[in-house]
């Protein structure tokens, strides 16, 4: 098979999938195609889609491969959706950032750190699926050890986990963030 028919149907496999497709699943689905190939070709076409001008780009997220409209575009694709996003509520936000950078953390772990219970929290996340249960921790009662889910990583446009700031980059940003907001005549959202 040349090149560019490869790229194709890749391309087009990418495309009918709603969520990221993974390079294994891509040498599995085309058969006698090696996985350096497939990974040629996907880093081509990355490439390809971040040097055009083009409202859509390839991103690798949560382990696999994606389309996905450029953020400067989301204002009228959500116009023309008519939804409103989903926001995180701060106190969700900051348990879901504790999951992240504690996984696999227990119930009790993260109450500890934020100083509240947070049994309703910790549901909220799982409903939205961006918490899931990994686990149980080796201790009397066993109680259930939490982790981030691929949902987790494909929301916040993360390849791996790996890919999250620094605690000093979060803070950083954080801060420029509050600059930012202090010179801006602009309501907050």
């Amino acid at each position: 098979m040349d090149k560019e028919h490869l790229k194709s149907i890749i391309e087009g496999l990418i495309f009918a999938h709603s969520e990221p497709l993974n390079p294994e699943s891509l040498v599995r689905v085309l058969g006698n195609v090696s996985a350096d190939a497939v990974q040629q070709v996907l880093d081509e076409l990355e490439e390809y889609y971040r040097e055009r001008a083009r409202g859509f780009l390839l991103v690798r997220v949560g382990g696999g491969y994606q389309f996905r409209s450029l953020p400067t575009v989301a204002p009228w694709i959500l116009e023309m959706k008519r939804v409103k996003p989903a926001r995180l509520s701060k106190a969700a936000l900051e348990t879901l950032s504790i999951i992240a950078y504690n996984q696999p953390v227990t119930r009790s772990h993260i109450e500890q750190i934020r100083g509240v219970e947070s049994s309703a929290m910790v549901r909220n996340l799982m409903e939205r699926e961006l918490v899931t249960v990994v686990g149980k921790k080796d201790v009397p009662g066993r109680p259930l050890l939490y982790g981030t889910s691929k949902r987790f990583l494909e929301v916040f446009g993360l390849p791996d986990l790996a890919s999250l700031p620094s605690l000093p980059q979060l803070e950083e940003l954080t801060q420029e963030d509050l600059t930012e907001g202090d010179r801006s005549e602009e309501p907050a959202p």
